[in-house]
Parts: structure tokens; C-alpha cells; sequence
């Protein structure tokens, strides 16, 4: 299993970051997704721009504070916690992914990939927030 955290701290209300994190509806500011198709209220898929599937289950919802998942794909499993924590205006990210390769030529990249992945979500986020 490979494990990856990123935090990062945005100059916005805890409100704001958790609408634009949470929405299944607003997800243009996502760089590398083509559409979120939501199934139901717990369950939703996203679209990469190649096409790829993954599939995503909440398992805890804590409004502006704890998000949560299960993810599934043909190349992985795993799980997602992000925390959101206020301070003075300013709100903290803490988010931590924990994956499982189901190929295993593809175990030795899996925690690169989960970090590059971060890497660039968090800079979309920042966009978005501006």
C-alpha cells in the first residue's frame, strides 16, 4: 500500500474551500477531469481527459471539516481523508491518500503517481480560489 499527504493553506473561509473540494457539479477547475458523472448521493465517477474511469464512494461526510472515500479503478483501490481545519480566515487542507496497486507492475510508481496527482490538484485549487 502506498501512502501520500499534502497539506496547504488558502487565504479563504472554510465555507468556500470546502464548496469548491465537494462539488460533484462545479468541477471545471479540475485539470486532468473531462466530467463527473454522479450516481447517487454517496457514489459518483470521474472522468479523466483520457477517458479512464474511477469510481468513488463517501464513507463520511462531515460539512466543512471531514471529507472521506473509497476509490476504484481497474489499476487501484484505495482510500481518501481530506480535513479542513479554520484558522482566523484562513483554512488548512489536510489531505491523505492510501492506495493499493492491483497490477503489479504498477506498484513501484504508485506513490509518485499519488504525489504528482496531489501536487497538481492543490494547484488547481489554488487557481480556483482566486
Amino acid at each position: 500500500m502506498a501512502r501520500s499527504r499534502i497539506k496547504a493553506i488558502f487565504q479563504w473561509d472554510v465555507k468556500k474551500v470546502w464548496e469548491v473540494v465537494t462539488s460533484l457539479e462545479n468541477y471545471e477547475w479540475r485539470s486532468d477531469l473531462s466530467k463527473i458523472e454522479v450516481v447517487n448521493d454517496k457514489t459518483f465517477i470521474e472522468y479523466t481527459k483520457d477517458g479512464y474511469q474511477t469510481t468513488f464512494t463517501i464513507t463520511r461526510q462531515e460539512p466543512f471539516a471531514r471529507w472521506e472515500f473509497d476509490m476504484d479503478n481497474d489499476n487501484m483501490h484505495g482510500h481518501w481523508v481530506g480535513i479542513f481545519t479554520a484558522r482566523e480566515g484562513v483554512t488548512e487542507i489536510d489531505f491523505t491518500e492510501e492506495v493499493t496497486a492491483k497490477k503489479l507492475l504498477l506498484k513501484p510508481f504508485v506513490k509518485g503517481y499519488l504525489k504528482k496527482q496531489q501536487e497538481r490538484y492543490i494547484a488547481d485549487l489554488k487557481k480556483a480560489l482566486q
